[in-house]
């Protein structure tokens, strides 16, 4: 008998305690149970232990009821708390502020733009381009590189300058890789509002960060894009700088009156911090900046602008085997992109300008193979060949006294004597992009490399006289 009263006070001992862990009444009527039974097994006189262990079951009972509602009430303050904590700081602080109440916190502030520089061996360069990034005002603290990989001194280059807290090395992946290395690392969205990201060979020009941070406008604008240029340097260089300049005083300035650019060039272009979260970096393309600003069309995230007084001058190949390897890279990246976001298939204005440019070049193509020699066949008349070649480059001249004037470069009128067979070297490019990857289906994937090998060289005075 004596046993079965130590049961039912463990199992009564037991049941008030598990209560307390959310069993409820069900235990309850467990408890009431077990002390009737223990009882009903003892001698019927004997009321006064049943009594006894009837209150002692029922106080237990009620002080499990007491923690239950403590805990409950213990459950509703930390949900109060957390929807607080999930409130928006300055949701918040306003509603101390119209309570009359001291704010609980201040709101941390974002600076206006970071310039991230991805690299791989830049050794040559990069110490020069922090240091006209810091002369077009960008402030010290907000430059950041990524070295990705490299088997030179960029890193011991770079932190001459940077301090080391700057400056990130990862092992090699490519472009893409280390831009979203460089953002993830740095907190860049977290900590500013706009993300400038540039070539490591890229040297600003005067007041380049003052212009941009004087032009954003983050109501308006989801990117903005300034100015690029070539660095003075062989007969190459000649030739980019020419088409650079009445390109983008032409094209651009017309596409941005549309309201749109075609292309964000890498060296010269920043982002609004919280749209890059919409943004794959890490596409598989050829040209990672072509298929951003699809994406940004594509999924409308906001306004563009061009800003073409932030000229940034850009390292250019030295070499013809150099230039071609960089315009097929560029071609069959474009095409990349017009098949991939099925460009010319909607009714947009990047499909509008994208397809004029399109539609320009086969028209040109379309008179030089089909419509001269037509005429010179049908009408016997070999002199029109000379009238349209003629013609052709009276234009071509008036484009560069254009470009000498508005990028104050005289020797951009030296590149007229071999124009034509850079432009024919650039034409036939084009056309054999377009058969491998719109016919042949080439380059589906792709694997986001840098290239780099033999274009960098040291700057020297005359190479700066344009960004002075």
């Amino acid at each position: 008998m004596a046993q079965r009263q130590g049961v039912a006070v463990v199992v009564l001992s037991r049941a008030a305690s598990d209560w307390v862990k959310a069993r409820g009444s069900e235990l309850q009527a467990f408890a009431s149970h077990t002390i009737k039974s223990a009882y009903i097994a003892r001698r019927p006189g004997e009321n006064s232990w049943y009594v006894s262990r009837k209150a002692t079951a029922q106080e237990n009972i009620s002080m499990a009821r007491v923690a239950s509602t403590t805990q409950q009430s213990s459950r509703r303050k930390s949900a109060v708390n957390a929807r607080t904590a999930a409130t928006p700081p300055k949701t918040r602080q306003a509603d101390y502020v119209k309570k009359g109440k001291k704010p609980l916190t201040t709101p941390v502030k974002r600076r206006k733009m970071a310039l991230l520089l991805p690299g791989r061996d830049e050794e040559l360069i990069i110490a020069t381009t922090i240091k006209s990034a810091l002369k077009a005002g960008q402030k010290l603290e907000d430059i950041y590189v990524v070295d990705d990989g490299s088997t030179d001194d960029t890193r011991k280059q770079a932190l001459t300058m940077l301090p080391a807290g700057n400056v990130l090395s990862i092992p090699n992946g490519g472009k893409a890789r280390a831009v979203m290395a460089g953002i993830a690392f740095f907190e860049i969205e977290k900590r500013y509002q706009w993300l400038h990201v540039a070539d490591a060979d890229s040297i600003f020009g005067p007041d380049y960060f003052r212009l941009y941070r004087r032009k954003l406008n983050g109501k308006k604008y989801a990117v903005a894009v300034g100015f690029v240029q070539s660095l003075r340097g062989n007969w190459i260089s000649r030739y980019r700088a020419f088409c650079y300049t009445y390109g983008q005083h032409i094209l651009r300035r017309f596409q941005s009156w549309m309201g749109m650019i075609s292309v964000f060039p890498g060296p010269i272009t920043c982002f609004r911090t919280d749209i890059i979260k919409d943004l794959d970096f890490t596409a598989e393309s050829l040209t990672e900046d072509f298929d951003l600003t699809l994406q940004v069309h594509r999924k409308q995230l906001g306004g563009i602008k061009f800003i073409p007084e932030a000229v940034n001058y850009t390292q250019d190949p030295q070499t013809l085997r150099d230039f071609i390897k960089q315009t097929k890279r560029w071609q069959r990246g474009f095409f990349q992109g017009v098949v991939k976001h099925k460009i010319g298939l909607r009714p947009h204005k990047i499909d509008i300008s994208i397809g004029y440019q399109l539609l320009e070049l086969l028209f040109y193509l379309i008179e030089i193979f089909v419509l001269i020699p037509y005429v010179v066949i049908t009408t016997g008349r070999w002199t029109v060949i000379p009238v349209v070649l003629l013609s052709d480059f009276i234009a071509v001249c008036a484009l560069a006294l254009f470009s000498v004037v508005a990028a104050r470069r005289m020797s951009i009128l030296f590149s007229l004597p071999y124009f034509y067979v850079l432009r024919w070297i650039e034409l036939s490019i084009v056309v054999t992009a377009f058969v491998e990857v719109v016919i042949l289906h080439k380059f589906k994937t792709v694997r986001n490399g840098w290239e780099t090998k033999g274009r960098r060289y040291a700057i020297d005075a005359k190479a700066l006289k344009d960004t002075a």
